[in-house]
C-alpha cells in the first residue's frame, strides 16, 4: 500500500473517558498555529470529537462521514468526506475532518470481510497527502474500529489517565500495537507505539502523581511525554464546541501545554 505523505497518528487507550478526543482536538488546534496543516479522522461512532470541533451530526443537513468512508474502502474515496472543521479563523483554513455519527457502529459487523481492517487505510490513498498531520481518535476498545484506524496510521499514542484502570487500558492499547502479528494482520507492519501521555492529571491527587512516576517504568521513559493536566477551561471549551483560543486568558496555560505537545510531536514524527 503506498505510504502516506501525511503523518498519521492514532490516539487511544482501551479505556473510556482518557481524554483521547480532547487530546486530538487541542493537539490539532496547537498543530495549527505552529502552522501545521491537519486532517482529523473521528473513528468513534459516540462522534464527540466532531461535535467538539464544530462538525456534529444534523439530520437536516447530513454529512458523509467516517461510516460511508469505511463501507466503501474504495482508494481515495476519503477525499468525498473531508471538510473544514466548524472552528473560525486560522483554524478553518488549517484543519480539515473527517467527521462521524453513530452509524459507524454498523461498520463492526463487517469485521469478519476480507480486508475489512483496511477500508479506511485504502479510502486515505492520496486523500490526506497534503496535509502535515492526520490524526485518528479511536473508539475506547481494541475492537473491529480502533483496529481500522491503526491499519492506516504510522504511529500510535496512548492517552493515560493516571488511574489503575487507565493505565491498564494504555497497557493494553500498547501491547497491541507492538504485537507483531496484530500488526501483520492489519496489515501495517510499520506501525509503531510513539508515546505514552498521561492525561487529565490532578496534581492535588497523591494517587496521581503515583502513578504518573510509574508510567517511565511501564513504557520507558522516552515513550512517556509531558502530562496534560486537568482544567476546566479545558472541559469548557469541549462543551462549547470551541478551540481553547476563543476562551481568551483563561486558556494560556493549557494553550501552552498543547503548544508543547504539536511541538514535540513535529520533532519526532519528522
Amino acid at each position: 500500500m503506498p505510504k502516506s505523505k501525511s503523518k498519521r497518528v492514532a490516539g487511544g487507550n482501551n479505556k473510556g473517558g482518557v481524554g483521547k478526543s480532547g487530546w486530538v482536538a487541542n493537539v490539532a488546534a496547537a498543530l495549527a498555529d505552529e502552522g501545521c496543516k491537519v486532517l482529523v479522522v473521528d473513528v468513534d461512532p459516540q462522534a464527540n470529537l466532531s461535535r467538539r470541533m464544530g462538525r456534529p451530526y444534523r439530520k437536516e443537513k447530513p454529512l458523509v462521514t467516517t461510516a460511508e468512508v469505511i463501507k466503501s474502502g474504495e482508494p481515495g474515496v476519503a477525499a468525498d468526506a473531508i471538510v473544514p472543521c466548524g472552528w473560525g479563523g486560522i483554524y478553518a483554513q488549517r484543519i480539515d475532518i473527517i467527521p462521524s455519527r453513530f452509524d459507524l457502529e454498523n461498520r463492526i459487523s463487517e469485521a469478519a470481510v476480507i480486508g475489512a481492517r483496511g477500508r479506511l487505510a485504502r479510502a486515505l490513498q492520496g486523500a490526506d497527502d497534503g496535509y502535515d498531520f492526520t490524526l485518528f481518535d479511536c473508539q475506547p476498545s481494541l475492537g473491529h474500529l480502533t483496529q481500522v484506524a491503526l491499519a492506516a496510521a504510522r504511529y500510535a499514542v496512548a492517552l493515560v489517565e493516571p488511574e489503575y484502570d487507565g493505565v491498564e487500558g494504555a497497557v493494553r492499547f500498547r501491547d497491541f500495537v507492538a504485537d507483531e502479528v496484530n500488526r501483520t494482520e492489519m496489515g501495517n507492519p510499520e506501525l509503531t507505539f510513539a508515546a505514552a501521555v498521561p492525561s487529565m492529571v490532578d496534581g492535588r491527587l497523591a494517587a496521581h502523581a503515583h502513578h504518573v512516576q510509574s508510567l517511565p517504568s511501564i513504557f520507558g521513559a522516552d515513550k512517556v511525554w509531558d502530562s496534560i493536566p486537568a482544567r476546566s477551561v479545558v472541559k469548557d471549551a469541549a462543551d462549547e464546541g470551541l478551540p481553547l483560543a476563543e476562551l481568551g486568558s483563561r486558556s494560556a496555560e493549557m494553550r501552552e501545554v498543547y503548544k508543547a505537545a504539536a511541538q514535540r510531536m513535529i520533532k519526532e514524527f519528522a
